[in-house]
């Protein structure tokens, strides 16, 4: 990523702002609609920086492909029971990572649900 591509705490600072714009929205139910779409979007935002801040600090390239043969090699450490409670997710039998309910394979190491 170059110096002059945004960065995600500006894309949340632009979002806060345009969370003020439409506070001003004079019709209420296109108001409501605006200020819940970005508060998702925000929510998202803040859960994309946590997810990236953790794969980096577990030394893993959050950018980058799994390879499955260098994952096997080199197995994440599996996710604690409170973990998949809390994100609502279930746990990939071949590699112990975290699955996303929306998927029908592993992010990880493309095993198949």
């Amino acid at each position: 990523m170059s110096d002059d591509e945004p960065k995600l705490d500006a894309f949340l600072r632009h979002l806060q702002a345009e969370v003020d714009t439409a506070s001003e929205i004079a019709d209420n139910k296109e108001r409501d609609e605006r200020l819940f779409q970005l508060e998702v979007a925000i929510q998202e935002a803040i859960i994309f920086a946590n997810r990236y801040r953790e794969l980096q600090s577990q030394g893993v390239n959050p950018m980058m492909l799994v390879d499955p043969k260098i994952q096997a090699d080199h197995p994440a450490p599996p996710a604690t029971k409170s973990q998949s409670i809390l994100l609502g997710a279930h746990v990939c039998e071949s590699c112990g990572k975290l699955l996303e309910s929306d998927l029908d394979f592993c992010p990880s190491c493309g095993a198949k649900k």
